[in-house]
């Protein structure tokens, strides 16, 4: 039991150590967060609810977004009537709406407004501010049907809710809006949530999904996707709330939203792990790539390091000191995922034999198995390829059939060049592993 509590306390003390970075670059930002009416429903709803208190808490500046679609149907007598996915709302069909958004924002307001000892709620003195920041207008008739009191965003207040996010208060939005004449417009909580993270300016917009997973059609994690990718993805995924908030993610980031998570709402502490550790357990959605592989810089010499070192301690690499490294950094090509160095590889070329030599190819652990070796590798051998190199050799002791796979054949220390076979370490006895490439 003791070494279990000391691994726990342990595993504690690094994620929090690693999520510092994202505390200090979060204070003071400014995220939307989405979430459908089923959430309401879900017993661990209160979860969801804590982390918002922790957000809260660490200086994010929070605008909340509730949908109540299963509320509002809960209510209906007759079956809803959707056009393209809207549904139609008639008069009577716009009270209960109304019913629905009163009674779900006065229960996001209590549970937000908990203080109880014991509790993450304890001593936060949450302030929540919600009104008329949504201003609408009729969507019109549709495939000729009227859509009646269905509208569409037409602006979000931005002055009045920068003021309440100013004060330290919390911003609910809920899925109406309002006309300058007084009439009272159905919305879809995504274009609320869309609309107001472009007109805020917002630095993330959180959709959290009640139906479906962030996988593709193959049930692979799809863990970053480009606004540009997105029509492509959409034609190959199930339906359910990923293909349904998708389209709108790509709409903020074009328009300058910084970054779009869509995570599932199964997993505990979603938005957390999404927010605060590198790998996430969501999809992120960018207007450009977050990851970029290229020429190291003596800035990067740290970020090396701390992916050469674990594997350095297995004795899979040659340990380096940062002295070396610093001096042989413009040999060094890096993977950089969103200001973080994830990989690295080397290559010391010997052209008077048209061979060089790749190595220290590494990618930090928890990013493995994502295909970053294989570009690596790739890079490695187009700049092999502009030297005029002819032939890429590889010393390895533990990893001789990841490269034989890749079109590796085993060589001899023999086959080296001679700078490189007398510093050849017969103790360590590496297998020497030689690729033609293809000029």
């Amino acid at each position: 039991m003791a070494k279990l509590a000391e691994a726990e306390s342990t595993s504690f003390v690094e994620w929090f150590r690693a999520a510092a970075p994202y505390i200090h670059a979060f204070r003071g930002k400014t995220f939307v967060l989405a979430f459908g009416g089923e959430a309401m429903l879900r017993e661990d709803f209160v979860d969801l609810v804590y982390d918002i208190n922790l957000l809260n808490a660490l200086g994010v500046r929070l605008v909340l977004v509730h949908g109540v679609r299963p509320q509002v149907e809960e209510r209906l007598a007759a079956e809803a009537q959707y056009v393209q996915g809207r549904r139609v709302t008639d008069a009577d069909a716009l009270e209960h709406v109304k019913d629905a958004v009163g009674s779900v924002r006065v229960d996001i307001e209590s549970l937000l407004s908990v203080g109880l000892p014991n509790t993450p709620m304890a001593g936060a003195d949450i302030r929540v501010a919600s009104g008329n920041y949504v201003t609408a207008q009729p969507a019109g008739i549709v495939d000729g049907i009227d859509l009646q009191f269905t509208g569409e965003v037409r602006k979000i207040a931005v002055d009045p809710i920068r003021d309440r996010l100013n004060a330290g208060e919390i911003v609910l939005l809920s899925p109406l809006g309002y006309s300058p004449t007084g009439e009272v417009f159905n919305l879809t909580l995504e274009e609320v949530a869309t609309h107001a993270a472009i007109a805020l300016e917002a630095d993330k917009l959180v959709f959290i999904l009640d139906h479906g997973d962030t996988v593709d059609a193959k049930g692979h994690r799809i863990n970053r996707v480009t606004a540009a990718q997105v029509t492509k993805l959409l034609r190959e995924l199930p339906e359910g709330d990923m293909k349904l908030y998708l389209p709108h993610a790509a709409h903020a980031c074009k328009k300058g939203v910084g970054k779009v998570h869509l995570i599932s709402a199964d997993v505990d502490g979603a938005v957390l792990m999404e927010l605060f550790t590198h790998a996430g357990v969501g999809t992120m959605v960018t207007r450009q790539s977050v990851e970029n592989l290229r020429p190291a810089k003596i800035d990067d010499v740290g970020g090396i390091l701390s992916v050469i070192e674990p594997l350095e301690a297995e004795g899979i690499l040659v340990r380096r000191s940062r002295e070396r490294l610093e001096q042989e950094v413009e040999q060094f090509f890096v993977d950089e995922l969103d200001g973080r160095i994830v990989g690295c590889v080397a290559l010391y070329p010997f052209p008077e034999t048209g061979a060089g030599e790749m190595a220290c190819l590494a990618v930090a652990r928890e990013f493995q198995r994502g295909g970053r070796g294989d570009a690596l590798l790739t890079t490695v051998e187009e700049a092999a390829i502009e030297l005029g190199l002819t032939q890429l050799f590889v010393l390895t002791t533990r990893t001789a059939h990841w490269f034989i796979e890749r079109g590796f054949i085993q060589g001899q220390p023999e086959d080296l060049p001679a700078p490189r076979k007398a510093l050849y370490n017969w103790q360590r006895r590496s297998k020497v592993l030689i690729k033609k490439l293809s000029v």
